[in-house]
């Protein structure tokens, strides 16, 4: 039974974790408002062909912002337009303005608010707040990873405003332990309001399938041992030292394919690295696929390794492990809460491409038992997450 709740969510956009959590949630309330704010100053290149830098910039167009495939009836999305040259993630000035922009909107729409939710500290998370004491609303803020991790240690500033974010929050969801270390120890939030609430997968899409028909589908050679990485082009996720660490790899095995999923503006750099290396035959960029078609990458993979310096969470994890398959990633601060045992995977020092050769080698000999990764994957479904979010709606609002 769904409750009389109408929510609005700020986000950055409405694609994978945070389309398919709000989704999973519209299932227990009765309304729920999505507000995304876009840079009319970048709308130009939607339809530019570009590469690196530019191609990655293309993803934060109003077109690339939203997937609405299976969208439930009640929830609404609203593409908010903003024009600002320094971007996100370094305005110091962001936040005030999209909140004074979302309060011009809210009441021209007339939208009913029982609560707040809004993900990543920031400039969603800092209006959420202001939006929240001007309408006198229960506020919410997911922090999720570089937010927490990065942006408040980049100077007072920064620190002073998502101190302020994370202090005026009547509740804080952040998805993994590291996080919640950050925010209670290193930043002084108090424990009580601190929830740990993972971010999940869907398992109508993420499941097993065959992999020779996989790799038929993509066009994907049946005779290698295929190493997966999906993740955005940048230099925290660690590809060089991926790719330092396939070139030891080949000295063992050259029956090896790895399949470098995203864009980013570092790729160039990349395949330079790649080329300096002689690893042309065994490294191939697939460049940024829809996330529908991740399954299909992950189900003809037969490792998935996650090189990243820093992770919140890396729920990419767990959809590999909802296809059966096992993962190789770094001790990043969110994926040894994932890989508990070594059952699930292998773990390696960040930074290290020995240690993560190394561990490769150990992964692609090994006979994984795919049930029981798929099994320990399965608590992380979104229709698990959603129950514990919507306890705290309930909780703030007071309705059930």
């Amino acid at each position: 039974m769904k409750s009389d709740m109408n929510i609005l969510f700020i986000v950055p956009h409405y694609q994978t974790f945070i389309k398919e959590s709000v989704e999973a949630v519209s299932k227990h309330v009765n309304q729920i408002n999505v507000v995304i704010h876009y840079n009319k100053l970048i709308e130009p290149l939607t339809h530019i062909p570009l590469d690196g830098y530019f191609e990655y910039v293309k993803k934060f167009t109003k077109i690339n912002l939203t997937d609405m495939s299976e969208k439930p009836d009640n929830i609404t999305i609203h593409l908010i337009p903003l024009t600002y040259f320094v971007p996100d993630g370094s305005n110091k000035y962001l936040g005030d303005k999209l909140s004074y922009k979302l309060e011009k909107f809210i009441n021209k729409e007339k939208l009913k608010l029982d609560l707040i939710h809004a993900h990543f500290t920031w400039p969603s998370g800092y209006a959420g707040v202001k939006l929240g004491k001007k309408f006198n609303t229960p506020k919410i803020i997911t922090a999720h990873g570089f937010d927490i991790y990065d942006l408040p240690f980049r100077g007072k500033g920064w620190f002073d405003k998502i101190e302020w974010v994370l202090e005026k929050a009547n509740h804080i969801i952040t998805v993994s332990k590291s996080n919640f270390e950050i925010i209670n120890k290193k930043i002084g939030i108090s424990g009580e309001k601190i929830s740990i609430i993972p971010n999940g997968f869907n398992p109508k899409h993420f499941k097993p399938m065959d992999t020779i028909k996989t790799r038929f589908k993509l066009n994907l050679p049946l005779d290698k041992k295929i190493i997966l990485n999906v993740a955005n082009l940048v230099p925290i996720k660690g590809h060089k030292y991926l790719l330092t660490a396939i070139k030891e790899v080949t000295k063992y095995r050259s029956d090896i394919l790895v399949l470098i999923v995203g864009s980013g503006p570092i790729k160039k750099q990349l395949e330079r690295r790649v080329k300096r290396s002689q690893l042309q035959d065994f490294v191939k960029f697939v460049g940024a696929r829809a996330h529908a078609e991740i399954p299909l990458w992950m189900n003809a993979a037969d490792i998935f390794v996650l090189p990243s310096l820093q992770e919140s969470f890396g729920v990419v994890q767990i959809e590999a492990m909802a296809c059966g398959k096992p993962v190789v990633a770094t001790r990043n601060g969110g994926s040894e809460e994932i890989i508990s045992t070594e059952d699930y995977g292998l773990l390696c020092e960040p930074a290290n491409p020995k240690d993560l050769a190394e561990k490769i080698l150990v992964a692609l000999d090994k006979k994984w038992d795919q049930k029981k990764i798929r099994n320990y994957a399965s608590q992380f479904t979104w229709k698990n997450i959603a129950k514990k979010t919507f306890k705290i709606y309930s909780k703030l609002c007071n309705k059930t």
